[in-house]
């Protein structure tokens, strides 16, 4: 029985290009998903940490980069505020941003920056037996910049020290995974 026999009339024409539409984009992601679990794509997991406890030290009051790490490492072993009781100790050296003017106008206009992050740090026992000799970890990013868009570029600055700074999570957790005490 065809649409005109049953008295409806014609289906309307947007009708059948919205289910071809929804059927291509459901074989789409089908076979994209198919595809992935074959090749061996996995999502990225942090690293196992082979230790129970782990204590942070050297870090400023308010360090976002020490709230990163304990946030990070929480997720897997218990983060100590007394490094006599942990198994090991996470020694911060240097956390520091920095910011400085690559290519200004004739006029002394700032045109662009450059965004550095430098972390130094160490592992070690509580007993003080290294475990990881000194680490530095040093990221840059150049920024143009414009007065004009002051506000913006504030923000595109600290959503570059974001990004940085978990790339030195992401770092210190590889570094620490490699750790056998």
């Amino acid at each position: 029985m065809s649409w005109s026999e049953a008295g409806e009339g014609e289906p309307p024409p947007e009708a059948g290009r919205r289910s071809f539409a929804m059927a291509a984009a459901a074989l789409v992601a089908g076979s994209a998903l198919g595809g992935l679990g074959g090749c061996g794509f996995a999502l990225r997991v942090p690293p196992r940490l082979s230790f129970r406890s782990l204590a942070l030290t050297g870090f400023e009051k308010r360090s976002p980069l020490a709230d990163d790490l304990r946030r990070q490492i929480g997720a897997q072993v218990e983060v100590l505020d007394d490094a006599n009781k942990a198994e090991v100790v996470l020694h911060a050296l240097a956390d520091q941003r920095q910011k400085s003017v690559v290519a200004s106008t004739a006029a002394a206009q700032v045109r662009e920056l450059q965004l550095r992050l430098r972390f130094e740090f160490r592992v070690v026992t509580p007993g003080g037996r290294e475990l990881m000799p000194r680490v530095q970890l040093l990221l840059s990013r150049d920024m143009s910049y414009s007065e004009t868009f002051a506000l913006a570029k504030e923000q595109e600055e600290a959503e570059l020290f974001r990004d940085m700074q978990a790339d030195v999570v992401s770092q210190v957790m590889r570094r620490l995974a490699s750790i056998r005490v």
